[in-house]
């Protein structure tokens, strides 16, 4: 019998139902152009009566379809035993076991084994991104400035570190470290998500090698030296008895255990392709 350790069992229903992350911008942009196309569909329904105004109701019907898998679709989808990239056209889920690490570049990306598990596989998640350029370029100026202020402080001896004080101050600011910047929105928020994904992989992947060597406790010793029937349970600290949860155990560490699964999206796919048939037969017409 296989059951979960009280500390381990409330900290995996600790977490809540299942997070998703996407962007806020992409959103918006996405029901503005939304909004803006449906105007403009329903103005060339009552005053288009030609043939440029067939055609440009199928551009609008196009657009509004790459819009939808390239600012609707992208997502983030993480709960206690998965993660789910849903990107313009595929969608990857892979089970927290299997994520080796979540990482920025420009694009926010879960490492993962591959189905075999003899390699590592690195998807690009649509849905966060990143300006690596601008994390370069910010702690190279943090660099520079720490150099400089460390150069001032060697040369100011001389002079009790009156001439370049009020430099250096002007320089880094008072109360913050030399070179440091205050990381944009997006980024803090990119940030925040890798570091909320790292946790749920971290967290399986202890709980998964717990879970492998974990044996059957048949029973244990009584006060007389006989052997005492097991429980079915636990006792936590307080020495209550905890009923032993086998099925949510064993469901939990299965959907830690999950393979890499990649699969096109049908609905993404005919929402180019239709707009795109209907375009040509315009066109060709």
């Amino acid at each position: 019998m296989r059951s979960v350790p009280v500390g381990r069992k409330r900290r995996a229903d600790a977490v809540g139902g299942p997070q998703t992350f996407r962007s806020p911008t992409a959103v918006v942009v996405w029901w503005v152009w939304l909004l803006f196309a449906a105007a403009n569909l329903v103005d060339l329904a009552v005053q288009g009566r030609d043939h440029l105004s067939l055609v440009a109701a199928a551009v609008l019907v196009l657009v509004t379809g790459v819009a939808y898998v390239t600012a609707l679709r992208p997502r983030i989808v993480a709960d206690s035993a998965r993660v789910t990239v849903v990107n313009p056209l595929r969608n990857h889920r892979v089970g927290w076991a299997n994520v080796t690490k979540v990482d920025l570049a420009d694009l926010l990306r879960v490492h993962c084994r591959d189905r075999d598990g003899d390699r590592e596989k690195t998807i690009d998640a649509w849905a966060v991104h990143y300006s690596r350029r601008r994390k370069l370029a910010a702690e190279t100026r943090a660099h520079r400035a720490a150099a400089r202020a460390s150069s001032g402080r060697r040369s100011s001896f001389g002079t009790f570190g009156l001439e370049n004080f009020g430099a250096g101050r002007r320089e880094q600011g008072f109360g913050s470290p030399p070179g440091s910047e205050a990381a944009s929105p997006a980024e803090a928020e990119a940030e925040r998500i890798t570091r909320v994904l790292n946790e749920y992989a971290t967290a399986a992947r202890a709980e998964t090698v717990w879970a492998a060597g974990t044996v059957e406790v048949a029973g244990t010793p009584d006060s007389a030296g006989g052997i005492e029937p097991a429980q079915g349970g636990i006792s936590d600290s307080a020495g209550d008895l905890e009923p032993a949860e086998d099925g949510a155990a064993d469901l939990r560490l299965t959907g830690w255990l999950e393979p890499l699964t990649s699969t096109w999206s049908r609905k993404a796919l005919l929402a180019l392709i239709v707009p795109a048939l209907i375009l040509l037969i315009v066109a060709l017409v």
